[in-house]
C-alpha cells in the first residue's frame, strides 16, 4: 500500500516546534493588545472573486498561485492566499467601517501554489493587523513602529526597514504611462513575464527577480517625481516621525509589493539572516479597496508577516525556544498505585497552579518509567511505590541534580514541592 505523506510544500509543525510557536504568537498577541487592536478570525475558504476584486486578476497571486474549485453548488471559492480580503469582506459584511474607527488583527494559515523552497510554503501562516478609518500619517507611523518594538520583544536583530510611496491612483496612472514608455522602448531586453505585464500592469515588472532586467528596472522612472504636494507631505510626515522615535529606514523606490491595491505608504522588512535577502514582514496603506469591495472610500493601513520566516530568524539568530519541560514526572509501580496517582496529580494541580505535572500512564517497571522521565526533560521524578503507597509517603528524586532523594508525607508534598521549584526558579 502506497504511504500516505503530507502534500508537497505543506508541513507538520511538531511537538518539539510548537513551544516557539506558541510563544511568538503569545507575544504578538500581548503587543497588539497593548495598542488597542483586536482580533478577528475569519474563513479560509473564500468566493474566488473576492480576490480576484482585491488583488487583482493580472497578479502571480491570482493568475498562478491561488487554490481554486468549484463547490457542489457550482461557486467558485478559494483557499485564501491573504487575510486583507477577508478581514474587509468581514467588516462589510458586519457594518464595522461605518462611521467607526477599527484596529483589527488576525493570525492562521493561507494558500498559495507556489515552487516550494526554504521559508515559502504552499501552506503558510501569517499574522497581520488592519486599520480603518483614519486617514492621517499618524496610523502609518504607528503601525511601522509597533512592527520596529515587535521585533525588540521578540529579539530579532538586523531587520532593515524599506520604504516607499506609491502615491495616489492619479499620480501613479501618469507613472504608469511614463513606466509603460520607458519599457516598450526596451521592448526586446523584456522577459516572458514582463512583455505579457507591460500592457496590463506594468508595476508589477519591478517586481520581477530576473537578474537580466535589473539594470533595465533601475532605469525606470521613479513615482516621486510625479507625487502631488499632499502625497509628498503625508510620507515626509512618516519619515520624519521614524527619524523623531530612531527607527533607521531605507527609501527604495522599487518597492511596489505584490498586491494592486496599496496606495501612498507602503514597506518591507527585510532580513538577510536566511541568506538571500528575504521579506519577514510586508505593508502599506489600502484606501481604496473597501470601495473596490462594495462600501464606502474608507483609509486603511495594514501589515502581514510570515510566521514561518519569523521563527526562521529566531532559529538563524539562535534564540533560545522556550524550555516546556514538565517540572515532575509521577513514577508509579503497581495498580494501585497507577490508580492512586492519576487522583494525586489532580490534587497537586489545585494546590499548585501552573505546575508541569507528567503521569507515567503506560505501566512498566521502575527503570523503565525513570527512562521516560528523564526523556521527558522533567528536573523531579514523584515515585509511589508499595512501601510509599503503604506508608502515605512520596519519593522525591532529582533527575538533573546529584541530589539525595527525600521521601515526604502526602500531606506535605504540595508545600514542598512548591519550596523546591520556587528556590530553582
Amino acid at each position: 500500500m502506497k504511504k500516505i505523506q503530507a502534500i508537497r510544500g505543506m508541513h507538520d509543525i511538531l511537538p518539539d516546534q510548537t513551544p516557539r510557536w506558541q510563544q511568538l504568537e503569545a507575544q504578538v498577541r500581548e503587543l497588539f493588545q497593548s495598542y488597542g487592536y483586536r482580533e478577528i478570525r475569519t474563513p479560509i475558504v473564500e468566493m474566488t472573486e473576492l480576490f480576484k476584486r482585491s488583488i487583482g486578476e493580472v497578479t502571480d497571486i491570482v493568475e498562478k498561485e491561488m487554490y481554486s474549485f468549484e463547490d457542489r453548488n457550482g461557486d467558485s471559492l478559494s483557499l485564501r492566499p491573504e487575510g486583507t480580503a477577508g478581514c474587509v469582506r468581514a467588516c462589510l459584511e458586519h457594518g464595522l467601517l461605518h462611521n467607526q474607527i477599527q484596529r483589527l488583527w488576525y493570525q492562521g494559515p493561507m494558500f498559495r501554489h507556489e515552487r516550494p523552497q526554504k521559508g515559502r510554503y504552499r501552506q503558510f501562516h501569517q499574522i497581520g493587523l488592519e486599520t480603518y478609518g483614519m486617514a492621517g500619517p499618524e496610523i502609518d507611523l504607528e503601525v511601522i513602529l509597533l512592527s520596529a518594538r515587535l521585533w525588540r520583544v521578540l529579539g530579532i536583530e538586523g531587520l532593515v526597514l524599506q520604504l516607499n510611496t506609491l502615491g495616489t491612483p492619479e499620480e501613479r496612472r501618469t507613472w504608469r504611462e511614463e513606466l509603460v514608455a520607458h519599457f516598450r522602448a526596451h521592448y526586446d531586453a523584456l522577459d516572458e513575464d514582463s512583455r505579457r505585464r507591460l500592457e496590463t500592469n506594468p508595476l508589477r515588472i519591478l517586481d520581477s527577480k530576473n537578474p537580466e532586467m535589473a539594470g533595465l528596472i533601475a532605469a525606470a522612472p521613479t513615482l516621486f517625481d510625479q507625487l502631488g504636494d499632499e502625497s509628498r507631505a503625508h510620507f515626509e510626515a512618516i519619515t520624519a516621525g521614524l527619524d523623531a522615535a530612531g527607527v533607521a529606514y531605507e527609501i527604495n523606490p522599487r518597492l511596489v509589493r505584490g498586491l494592486d491595491y496599496y496606495t501612498r505608504t507602503v514597506f518591507e522588512w527585510v532580513t538577510d539572516s536566511l541568506g538571500a535577502q528575504g521579506t519577514v514582514c510586508a505593508g502599506g496603506r489600502y484606501d481604496g479597496l473597501v470601495e473596490q469591495l462594495g462600501g464606502r472610500a474608507t483609509p486603511a493601513v495594514g501589515f502581514a508577516m510570515g510566521v514561518e520566516r519569523l521563527i526562521a530568524v529566531l532559529e538563524a539568530q539562535g534564540r533560545a525556544a522556550p524550555d516546556t519541560a514538565p517540572d515532575a514526572y509521577l513514577v508509579l509501580m503497581g495498580e494501585a498505585a497507577a490508580r492512586e496517582g492519576v487522583v494525586l496529580a489532580e490534587a497537586l494541580r489545585d494546590a499548585l497552579p501552573g505546575l508541569k505535572l507528567q503521569v507515567n500512564c503506560a505501566g512498566g517497571g521502575f527503570k523503565a518509567q525513570f527512562r521516560r522521565a528523564d526523556r521527558s526533560g522533567a528536573r523531579l521524578a514523584l515515585i509511589i511505590g508499595e512501601e510509599e503507597l503503604a506508608a502515605g509517603t512520596i519519593g522525591i528524586k532529582w533527575l538533573r541534580e546529584a541530589r539525595d532523594q527525600i521521601t515526604v508525607g502526602r500531606d506535605e508534598l504540595a508545600a514542598r514541592l512548591k519550596e523546591i521549584l520556587e528556590n530553582h526558579s
